[in-house]
């Protein structure tokens, strides 16, 4: 029986871009390029090599937000997966974390799955709790941060580097990972591969297809909100110590100033 891989994804704002809020306080999509989350092409290459060790495995990438995120789907394809879904409603503008991980379950349960591959965290938010929402909202076991994963026998196996020691884990499929920046570097697009994207098949789903209502979703049904914004001050400039023999004294007195030290 085939391994059904689905690795969720997210477009996300060009971190090297100029990034506002709008009226609203959400992301400002239209005002910045957006690309696949740099950590979520850790998660493609690794459902990759999962897929390429196993007998028989089918790949399919996720990702939840507007018509633009096609080109996030579009990129895990020219990468090696084989198909995608596209979730988009405008209904679903605003939605949180809580709310994102509800209608990825609904449609992770509705295009099968064994295993459930994330990134460590989105370059946008940078929560990482998504992995877990996703795990106990599919009723499965997480196995979340590993820098290295593979499957077999019906298992999940990793390892999770820490500060002071490594943990070695597992859990019976079907389950939820997250895997690291650590995990291995992800592979670029081949010219064969971004021209088979272009007739992979990508499936666009809306609310209705996952039967939630709009009234749990969205900036009315988010458990979080923003209140207030502001932008970053411009940068001053610093201070120049001239060192004529009491540079190391004036560095340090300027440091301890600052409490750095």
């Amino acid at each position: 029986m085939s391994l059904r891989i689905v690795v969720c994804v997210k477009y996300v704002p060009d971190a090297t871009g100029d990034r506002h809020f709008a009226e609203d306080l959400t992301t400002d999509r239209d005002a910045v390029d957006g690309l696949l989350s740099e950590l979520d092409e850790y998660a493609v290459e690794q459902a990759l090599q999962i897929s390429e060790d196993a007998d028989d495995a089918e790949i399919t990438v996720l990702t939840v937000g507007p018509e633009d995120a096609k080109d996030a789907l579009r990129k895990a394809l020219s990468m090696g997966a084989d198909k995608a879904v596209h979730v988009e409603d405008d209904d679903l503008h605003g939605t949180d974390a809580l709310g994102t991980s509800l209608v990825l379950a609904k449609a992770i349960e509705k295009a099968g799955y064994d295993l459930v591959v994330c990134g460590m965290a989105s370059t946008d938010g940078v929560m990482g709790v998504l992995p877990a929402l996703l795990a106990e909202r599919l009723g499965v076991p997480q196995v979340t941060l590993l820098s290295e994963v593979s499957v077999a026998d019906g298992k999940v196996t990793g390892r999770r580097d820490g500060d002071t020691a490594s943990e070695q884990l597992e859990a019976a499929l079907p389950a939820v990972v997250s895997v690291t920046d650590q995990s291995g570097e992800a592979r670029y697009p081949s010219f064969k591969g971004i021209m088979a994207a272009k007739k992979k098949p990508v499936e666009s789903w809306d609310l209705e297809d996952l039967e939630l209502e709009a009234d749990d979703l969205g900036l009315a049904g988010a458990w979080t909100a923003v209140d207030a914004v502001a932008e970053r001050p411009a940068r001053t400039a610093g201070t120049i110590v001239k060192d004529e023999g009491e540079g190391g004294k004036q560095l340090a007195e300027f440091l301890a100033g600052q409490k750095f030290i």
